[in-house]
């Protein structure tokens, strides 16, 4: 189900999906040049993104006053609806270049004097070029979640948006050989990108390592961009872990073994045991 019906199940769920802001205007030069140090978190959808934003947001970044329960910046979010397949592609027409100014001049503009700031929008993760070509100084937080986990998972969102986009073979049913293969490639592509373009500007933490090891995973990511707080108490109030955590245990073994079969390489480098 997409389109305005998914649109509308989900404002009844609580979750807003459009911008109550209106569109900020083009960005001149002499603004733009003075714009930098965007810190960015992205995954792929359910990766466990919103508690990384409460707990900057916790640490004193600015992460937009247009958001979304989940902490989405939604005019960001927006951004990614219209441009994400565009970018996918490989392509960056220059309203998208425009658009994305105008977007990151008012976040900036939002901040504390000089404070830090940036947004959480878990799309941000396919838009890694335009977003080190654009912004300086950026940092990115990529975080990601067992691919097995993702594939059983219900938020299938990005997959239904981008899947025939990312996976270029028609737009298919949502399903978990079908969803792992999207957590395969959209984050295979960041981290080569991260690790090789954005070297210590990058920073890749798994969501089962925050919820096992809570504050030493969150003094890393304030550490990161630069914030202040107690980590052990940001830590202790935000992290509760789903009972969602390693659901794919539960499922067929003979189903599970084709999903490690798409995606081993990708999660034995990140850590997973497979098999």
């Amino acid at each position: 189900m997409t389109g305005p019906a998914t649109r509308l199940l989900r404002r009844l769920r609580g979750v807003r999906v459009e911008p109550s802001l209106p569109p900020p205007p083009p960005v001149d030069a002499q603004t733009w040049d003075r714009v930098e140090g965007a810190g960015v978190i992205g995954a792929t959808g359910g990766s466990g993104t919103r508690v990384l934003a409460r707990i900057v947001l916790r640490g004193g970044m600015f992460i937009g006053s247009d958001r979304n329960r989940s902490e989405d910046a939604l005019d960001f979010a927006a951004f990614s609806d219209r441009w994400v397949d565009e970018a996918v592609a490989g392509r960056r027409p220059q309203a998208m270049v425009d658009e994305l100014r105008a977007l990151a001049a008012r976040q900036w503009a939002g901040r504390a004097a000089d404070g830090p700031w940036g947004w959480k929008e878990p799309r941000s993760i396919y838009l890694l070029p335009l977003l080190r070509d654009e912004l300086r100084g950026l940092r990115f937080l990529h975080v990601v979640r067992d691919g097995r986990d993702m594939a059983y998972s219900d938020n299938q969102q990005q997959l239904v948006k981008h899947g025939a986009a990312v996976l270029g073979d028609g737009p298919g049913e949502p399903s978990p050989l079908r969803s792992i293969a999207l957590w395969r490639e959209v984050n295979l592509r960041a981290a080569d990108f991260g690790e090789r373009e954005l070297g210590p500007r990058y920073l890749r933490i798994r969501f089962e390592d925050l919820c096992a090891d809570p504050g030493v995973v969150a003094a890393d990511v304030l550490a990161f961009f630069g914030l202040d707080g107690d980590a052990e108490a940001i830590a202790r109030e935000e992290v509760s872990p789903p009972r969602s955590l390693g659901r794919w245990r539960d499922e067929d073994g003979a189903a599970v073994a084709e999903l490690e079969a798409a995606a081993g390489d990708l999660l034995r480098r990140f850590g997973y045991p497979v098999g």
